[in-house]
């Protein structure tokens, strides 16, 4: 019998953005008194949230990196943002969060240019530092699942609308194995737009994970309406017959924003 393998999936941990997915050698600490102890504590929550599950599901045989793991340069925020704005740094970041998971063997996509680079793709480093392959779109087969993962994926303004840009990329996986271009996906994994939803059929299943990235940017505020979600999914696999899925998403009150009393 084939042995069962456990997938993990995480995408968009921004390190480097001051409630980006940070290692705690990277978090700065602070005293209750001084400006920067709320987002300080704020990430010491997050990783503790995602270290503390990560560790249950071990162990890990394959990782999905479905990318944006660093926030790069922060320009639409004049760098204000920013933990860091050194690439380099947190590259050193992202590579840590890889090696949290520990997994025996690692695949990843490419992200958004504004992120990782425009002239440049800095999550090349990641893949040399962690031994993982990296392409702008990855087709996996594990015990017979084929997976498809991208990163980008149209977000949408109107709940329902969420999953009619899942629908579309499952209709033109299908066109596309039909020509004899790619092979047909059972499972295609999208990101990008940091909220998890999920559609399907009998023999399909098509998703968006959540983000790795905490509540608190100031494009979210500006520019998106709607939830967004914290977490990450994960696959554990006999054959393409029988597997199973799972989701981690946080909702806790100490990511909500409460009223100001006046």
């Amino acid at each position: 019998m084939t042995k069962s393998k456990r997938v993990l999936v995480i995408s968009d941990f921004h390190c480097g953005h001051q409630v980006g997915l940070t290692h705690p050698d990277f978090n700065p600490r602070y005293t209750p008194d001084t400006p920067g102890y709320k987002l300080s504590a704020l990430r010491t929550l997050y990783w503790r949230l995602f270290s503390e599950k990560v560790k249950e599901l071990q162990p890990i045989d394959i990782l999905f990196v479905n990318a944006d793991c660093i926030e790069g340069k922060g320009e639409r925020s004049g760098g204000t943002e920013l933990l860091t704005s050194d690439r380099n740094e947190q590259v050193d970041m992202a590579v840590a969060v890889v090696e949290t998971v520990a997994a025996k063997s690692t695949f990843m996509t490419y992200g958004t240019g504004y992120h990782t680079g425009k002239g440049e793709d800095w999550e090349d480093q990641i893949a040399v530092r962690t031994g993982a392959g990296i392409n702008s779109q990855q087709w996996i087969d594990v015990n017979g699942l084929i997976f498809h993962l991208k990163h980008h994926i149209s977000g949408s303004q109107v709940p329902h609308g969420r999953f009619t840009a899942l629908a579309r990329d499952r209709l033109w996986s299908v066109l596309w194995a039909e020509y004899g271009e790619y092979p047909k996906a059972h499972v295609l994994i999208r990101s990008h737009v940091h909220y998890h939803g999920f559609c399907g059929g009998p023999d399909w299943l098509a998703l968006t994970t959540p983000g790795l990235q905490g509540y608190g940017t100031k494009f979210g505020a500006r520019i998106m309406s709607g939830t967004v979600d914290f977490g990450f999914v994960w696959f554990d696999i006999q054959d393409k017959e029988s597997w199973s899925w799972g989701k981690q998403v946080w909702k806790r009150r100490e990511f909500g924003k409460q009223a100001i009393k006046a």
